[in-house]
């Protein structure tokens, strides 16, 4: 047992109560506490990663109590991958944040930031699915004061639709976390892949039905078509570095369901044959259709950015749901790159509201700083279009890939293609509005000269770029890794033994008679 996998959430607990109580009212002192504090987790992620990195499964007991009657966090290549990527997610957001002075525009920014990175880790890290919840709900809590940071009614209403659309997904997580227990008396993810197949062919009403309410909620989270409802006003409202730092929390539901639909619920289960593969693939196409189409829609900047989240996020569940492993080693390629290039997009939106009136994608008068964030609108713009040679381009090649060999390559293809192309348009349109239109109005002389952005905001979406970039470069060895990635999800026996093993016996469970 390791104490350092358990850091990554301790550490920014502790952090969120000190700022509050011995910093409340000294800014500079908050953003230092929070950066180092930020700074420290991605040292921890790194070693977490490395140790990870051969296919070694980590273990924290707390209280070292045994699993499955104890609460475990479980490190391996995926989750230690997740923990690292929003780590340094964090790292970028929060130096935005820090040099556009957003966290000086409202109470608590510092402390909600580190709950809210705290919720996430642990989301990540958790071998329990009720303390999935757990994590969810603070999630949940931490980002809905971030939600309505700085204040506003268009922001508090906003906030309040996200807050009950999620209290649904909730409630139906908690449904779900019920029946699973009635029927299988553990919610250890480990110690129910094991008690879920000795489930005789008789008595399956129970785990399916836990089984759809499961992955209704990881959809919810994940915003898939028609669950996505809560997403573009939430996120278009959000502070720029908020919705930055939400890119990561749509990726939560798509690892919920990686984990939980490879290791409980595997595809050739005969319990749950069937249940999830008729529905989510159309559901994920519609989405990647929707948010596209959305993309070129849209009338406002933030709202653009909103759908394009929608479409990626489409884009990964298209190859989740085909189930194989080239298409869950597709998927966390793409993971990676449209977190960063979504990050980067809602940032640089903040950037041109700066030196703008307002993000209608209307022309107005040549924005301060405009010429260094055309350069990075445009290159963000063609990472989450998908157009080579960046990140976005190999990883939709990779799904293309994954789906040749489905039954429905056809539709994956048209759609893929279709929504690329609409996608570039969208972004197109926008980018010419903002940066070349603007060439041809005047000026009001009367109207107060805008500042241009800081160089710590330029440096922090500069940084994201430049990891989109190295992304494509190394995209050789990454593929490598998601690939033995997803070796080990389709292959959990190392899992579930490292959990369920307690000093060098496997533990007991019990026979089909028992449940």
């Amino acid at each position: 047992m390791t104490h350092w996998l358990i850091l990554p959430v301790m550490l920014p607990a502790f952090v969120a109560p000190f700022i509050v109580l011995a910093a409340r009212y000294q800014i500079g002192i908050q953003r230092v506490i929070s950066v180092a504090s930020i700074l420290a987790v991605i040292g921890i992620a790194l070693g977490l990663a490395w140790q990870t990195s051969d296919g070694t499964v980590m273990l924290y007991r707390l209280g070292d109590w045994a699993a499955p009657f104890g609460i475990v966090l479980v490190g391996d290549r995926l989750s230690t991958l997740m923990v690292l990527l929003t780590a340094v997610l964090a790292l970028f957001v929060l130096l935005y944040a820090i040099g556009s002075e957003w966290d000086d525009r409202g109470r608590h920014f510092h402390a909600l930031f580190q709950f809210q990175i705290m919720g996430i880790m642990g989301a990540f890290l958790t071998g329990d699915l009720f303390n999935l919840f757990v994590f969810f709900e603070v999630l949940l809590i931490a980002s809905y004061g971030l939600m309505i940071h700085a204040g506003g009614t268009q922001r508090l209403r906003a906030g309040v639709q996200y807050v009950l659309f999620n209290l649904l997904g909730s409630t139906l997580f908690l449904f779900a976390l019920g029946a699973i227990y009635a029927e299988t008396g553990t919610l250890n993810m480990a110690d129910l892949s094991q008690r879920v197949q000795m489930i005789g062919p008789d008595a399956t009403v129970g785990i399916r039905i836990a089984a759809v309410l499961l992955l209704l909620v990881f959809a919810i989270k994940a915003a898939v078509v028609p669950l996505h409802f809560w997403l573009p006003s939430s996120y278009a409202e959000a502070p720029a570095p908020v919705a930055a730092l939400f890119a990561i929390m749509t990726k939560v539901g798509a690892y919920a369901i990686i984990r939980v639909y490879t290791m409980v619920f595997p595809p050739k289960l005969e319990v749950i044959a069937g249940l999830h593969g008729w529905w989510l693939l159309p559901a994920a196409l519609l989405s990647l259709a929707v948010g596209m189409v959305g993309v070129l829609a849209a009338r406002h900047l933030d709202r653009l950015v909103a759908f394009a989240v929608i479409g990626s996020m489409g884009m990964v569940m298209v190859s989740i749901a085909l189930f194989t492993p080239a298409g869950i080693a597709a998927a966390l390629y793409y993971v990676v790159h449209s977190t960063l290039a979504a990050g980067a997009l809602f940032l640089i939106s903040d950037l041109a509201r700066a030196g703008r009136a307002n993000l209608d994608l209307t022309a107005q008068p040549p924005m301060a700083g405009g010429t260094v964030t055309a350069a990075l609108f445009f290159v963000a713009a063609i990472a989450m279009a998908g157009l080579p040679p960046l990140s976005g381009f190999i990883g939709k090649l990779l799904i293309l890939d994954a789906g040749f060999a489905s039954g429905s390559a056809v539709w994956i293809w048209a759609i893929v293609l279709g929504s690329s192309l609409i996608s570039v348009v969208g972004f197109a349109r926008a980018g010419s509005i903002l940066f070349w239109k603007a060439k041809s109005v005047t000026p009001d002389e009367d109207a107060d000269p805008a500042m241009a952005p800081s160089c710590l905001s330029y440096a922090a979406v500069g940084g994201l770029i430049a990891l989109l970039v190295a992304h494509t470069v190394f995209a050789g060895p990454t593929t490598a890794y998601t690939d033995a990635i997803s070796k080990q999800l389709f292959a959990p026996d190392a899992y579930v033994e490292t959990v369920l093993t307690t000093k060098g016996k496997l533990s007991d469970a019990p026979s089909q008679g028992e449940y």
